[in-house]
């Protein structure tokens, strides 16, 4: 990109980010608008929604050019042309009003400038609810929802302070004084103290809203009446007579506060920071939360939080959402969208040459690759001059990236050591996929030598066993699958046992080694040993790399099968000849022990296939092809020096046998060979010791 380009671009980035905003006119405002223009109101020229428009109180004034035509069409006269003065006020305020309700009804900005009043940051008094760029983004994507009559479901992942809770909250007071009444909502935060901050933005909307607005026109009222009480004396739940409706408030730490009862609408807040209880579960507070609710228009759920690192609830929603997998879009706003982050430039054209100068430079010192991604992006020069600026209050570049991030990636940066890095977890996943065919590899049974007979694979859309390349046997090459094991537990809570198989193919002509199939499950640790052997089996009679630790372990609370489970490898030995066996020590050599069969993962194993692997992410070095393998990444943590893991109630089998695997690829085999003939595969004599 040349230097006249890049000026260019950010004039036209500028040109965007700077168009005028008037909620009282309209312009700017989000939606499709037409101009709407009555020279007797109170505002002449208004861009309205288009869907008003159609509205009969608009389209009688449009017939009638001005309000005072309109009025007298119906035989009410003008002061000055002898009529009766307080008739004719009387029904200019009417219409009047009419228009202003009507207004509300279609155009959130106009309402909440003219009637909602909040909290000035700078201090002083009170203002009038004006939305900025980052709101206008949030109010477009709920107002698409509505209109075209769907349940308003949506996860919005925050960055730093531009009032994303203030815009849902007033947007579920609109839905309440103007559009529903009996409709009923929740706020649900993570502290009771919160809870109450953003509730407290309702009542500082009841203070100022006019008694009117809350009763249809003609219909008497009390200009003191009372506009939001208690309702039935309860502490946490308010109601507005006027509209029949409740406003209930409740606290992820009280799951009980949080149940939904009749509540049509939902509001959770700083979701990410929602910790698991004695008894409760996020997932469950949130089903409580939105328990009862009917998918009708106007129904509203809203999840919004900060982000809190990976692997909790809302950072997997959040993902569910964004690959389209869940009933809730999603709304990320980077710090460059905000109008405050931003820095005029003196010489801009000796900073974007710098910018182009430096974009490939990678050093800590001048973070030139950086900023330039920054640049591609959508950020303007001046936003990257702010944030060149901001950049030098943090010792650390990532503390900064957690306070401003610029995309959902890297909001979800893990505040711990995160292992795997996320944006290129996020590039491993772009070759990711539906398995062509669900199934089973089996034998003529379950254990024993017959297992290894008839192996087949059985299609069965049930099955745990993902397939997305079939055994290629066509051509007979060395060395070309590997199956990694990666035992785990029986029972539904256990960790899962993986069984993943590689093919090498590829890496005869430079390129790299994919993963073709996975089983996923919980099973017996004998009939797994047998089903992994299946498996190499199928697969040309694959080296078969099983990880031993469980089976060697003399902990009983972890050894599920009993006794039998230490000898599991050395009874497959038996019936299947391609088996791992990890290199003897000097002194086994010596004592003529026997061999050790599997992967022994331990304090200087696993940082090794932990560092491979990361290199191996790092240089896109293997085709991945399941998603919840990447899912795992992103929640494995450095806990101590040396010492790796999932983070609490995450699972990491997955990580392990690519890891195994992986390593074992790339640093233990030779590179595979096309071979003229492969001879047949050697059976040992049946053993009288089977499991």
């Amino acid at each position: 990109m040349t230097l006249h380009e890049i000026l260019n671009e950010n004039r036209l980035r500028n040109y965007y980010a700077e168009q005028p905003f008037n909620p009282m006119t309209g312009e700017g405002a989000p939606l499709e608008r037409v101009a709407l223009t009555i020279p007797d109101f109170m505002i002449k020229t208004q861009y309205v929604p288009l869907p008003m428009m159609r509205e009969p109180t608009v389209g009688y004034i449009r017939k009638h050019k001005t309000i005072r035509a309109a009025i007298e069409s119906l035989n009410i006269k003008h002061p000055k042309d002898g009529g009766d003065e307080a008739e004719y006020m009387q029904a200019f305020g009417r219409i009047n009003r009419e228009l202003i309700r009507t207004r509300c009804r279609h155009d959130f900005c106009f309402w909440a400038v003219y009637f909602v009043k909040i909290k000035n940051k700078e201090g002083g008094e009170d203002i009038p609810f004006i939305l900025n760029r980052p709101q206008r983004r949030l109010l477009e994507k709920l107002e698409r929802m509505r209109l075209e009559g769907r349940p308003i479901y949506l996860i919005l992942l925050k960055a730093r302070q531009w009032g994303g809770s203030t815009l849902v909250q007033m947007y579920m007071g609109w839905i309440q004084l103007i559009h529903k009444t009996g409709w009923n909502s929740i706020i649900v935060a993570h502290l009771r103290d919160a809870s109450i901050e953003v509730s407290g933005m309702f009542s500082k909307l009841m203070e100022n809203y006019p008694v009117w607005m809350l009763h249809e026109e003609g219909e008497p009222y009390d200009v003191k009446e009372v506009k939001m009480r208690p309702f039935e004396g309860a502490n946490n739940i308010d109601i507005i007579p006027q509209r029949n409706c409740k406003i209930k408030i409740g606290t992820a730490e009280k799951p009980d506060s949080a149940r939904a009862g009749d509540s049509s609408m939902t509001h959770c807040t700083e979701v990410a920071f929602w910790t698991k209880t004695e008894n409760k579960t996020p997932e469950q507070i949130i089903r409580a939360a939105c328990s009862g609710k009917l998918r009708v228009p106007y129904a509203l759920e809203v999840y919004e939080s900060t982000a809190n690192g990976t692997g909790n609830f809302f950072h997997e929603e959040w993902l569910r959402a964004k690959e389209g997998e869940s009933d809730k879009e999603c709304l990320f706003v980077p710090w460059y969208e905000i109008e405050k982050y931003s820095l005029p430039l003196d010489d801009i054209e000796s900073f974007a040459s710098d910018l182009i100068l430096h974009k490939d430079d990678q050093s800590e010192a001048s973070m030139g690759k950086y900023f330039w991604w920054l640049w591609e992006k959508g950020a303007t020069l001046e936003a990257i001059n702010w944030y060149m600026q901001e950049c030098r209050r943090y010792k650390d570049h990532n503390n900064m990236k957690a306070e401003y991030p610029t995309d959902d990636v890297e909001a979800f940066t893990h505040s711990g050591s995160k292992v795997f890095d996320n944006y290129k977890i996020e590039e491993l996943r772009k070759t990711c996929e539906p398995p062509w065919q669900r199934g089973e590899i089996c034998g003529q049974a379950e254990k024993g030598p017959e297992a290894l007979s008839n192996v087949q694979f059985v299609q069965d859309e049930g099955g745990q066993g993902k397939m997305w390349v079939d055994v290629d046997r066509e051509i007979r090459v060395s060395d070309r699958y590997l199956v990694i094991v990666d035992i785990g537990g029986r029972g539904d809570k256990a960790d899962y046992s993986d069984i993943l198989v590689i093919d090498r193919y590829w890496m005869m002509e430079g390129d790299k080694p994919e993963v073709v199939y996975e089983w996923h499950g919980h099973i017996r640790h004998d009939l797994l040993a047998w089903k992994a052997a299946q498996v190499a089996l199928y697969y040309c009679n694959a080296l078969l790399v099983i990880e031993s630790n469980t089976l060697e372990t003399k902990d009983k609370e972890r050894d599920l099968d009993g006794n039998i489970a230490p000898y599991v490898l050395d009874i497959i030995a038996e019936h299947y000849d391609n088996l791992y066996a990890r290199q003897a020590s000097a002194e086994d050599i010596r004592e003529g022990a026997p061999r050790k069969w599997g992967f022994h993962t331990n304090i200087s194993t696993k940082p090794a296939i932990i560092m491979n692997l990361i290199q191996v992410i790092d240089e896109k070095a293997y085709v991945e092809k399941e998603s919840a393998a990447c899912d795992e990444m992103l929640t494995y943590e450095k806990k101590t020096n040396m010492v790796f893991g999932a983070i609490d109630g995450k699972k990491d089998d997955r990580v392990m046998t690519r890891a195994i695997g992986l390593y074992i690829c790339f640093n233990e085999l030779d590179l595979p060979r096309i071979i003229e003939e492969r001879p047949p595969a050697k059976r040992k004599p049946v053993s009288a010791a089977i499991i």
